[in-house]
C-alpha cells in the first residue's frame, strides 16, 4: 500500500486563491514542477508581457528542462515578447534549445487588460484575475479548465507567430 502514496518530495498541485506577486510566482514555480513530475503533455501560458512571471529563474528552467520530451507541446501567447527577451535570458536560451516543442503567438492588437494571464494544462489551471495586485485562482476544477481553454483558444485563433527561436540575418 505504501507505494500508492505520493513521494514526500513530489510536488503538489497548488489549489485555491493567491494574492500578491510573490504568491503568484510561487504558484507558477509549483505548477511547472508538477508538470515535469507528472509529465503533462500540454501547457498553454498567456499574459500580455510575461514581465512578472518567474520564467528566467533557474528553478523554473530546470522544471521546464525536466518536462521537455518528444510529443509535448508548450504554447505561449502574449501581446509582446519584448519583456521575455529583456528579463528572462535563461528562459530564452531554453526556448532556443526546445523550439520544436514551443509555439509562440502574439496578439499585438489586443488590449493587455483583455488577454488572460493564465496557465492551462489538461489537469490544472491558474488564472490571474487582477494583474495589478497579482491575485487569482488555481486548481484542478474541470469547469475552470474548460472555460480557460476556450478563452485562450479564442485569442490563439486571433494570433500570429511571434518570438522566433533564432534570428537569421543576411
Amino acid at each position: 500500500m505504501d507505494d500508492l502514496l505520493p513521494a514526500a518530495d513530489a510536488p503538489q498541485h497548488p489549489s485555491g486563491r493567491f494574492l500578491g506577486r510573490v504568491a503568484f510566482q510561487q504558484v507558477v514555480r509549483d505548477a511547472l514542477a508538477c508538470a515535469a513530475h507528472e509529465g503533462w503533455h500540454e501547457i498553454v501560458i498567456s499574459d500580455p508581457t510575461f514581465e512578472d512571471w518567474p520564467l528566467g529563474e533557474r528553478e523554473v528552467c530546470t522544471s521546464l528542462q525536466n518536462w521537455a520530451r518528444r510529443g509535448r507541446q508548450f504554447t505561449m501567447l502574449a501581446v509582446s515578447f519584448d519583456a521575455v527577451v529583456r528579463r528572462h535570458p535563461r528562459f530564452v536560451a531554453w526556448r532556443t534549445t526546445w523550439s520544436h516543442l514551443i509555439d509562440c503567438r502574439a496578439c499585438r492588437s489586443a488590449d493587455p487588460q483583455d488577454l488572460p494571464s493564465a496557465l492551462h494544462s489538461p489537469v490544472w489551471t491558474l488564472r490571474r484575475l487582477d494583474l495589478e495586485h497579482s491575485s487569482g485562482v488555481c486548481g484542478d476544477d474541470a469547469q475552470q479548465r474548460v472555460l480557460l481553454q476556450q478563452a485562450q483558444g479564442e485569442w490563439l485563433r486571433k494570433s500570429s507567430p511571434a518570438f522566433p527561436s533564432t534570428t537569421l540575418g543576411l
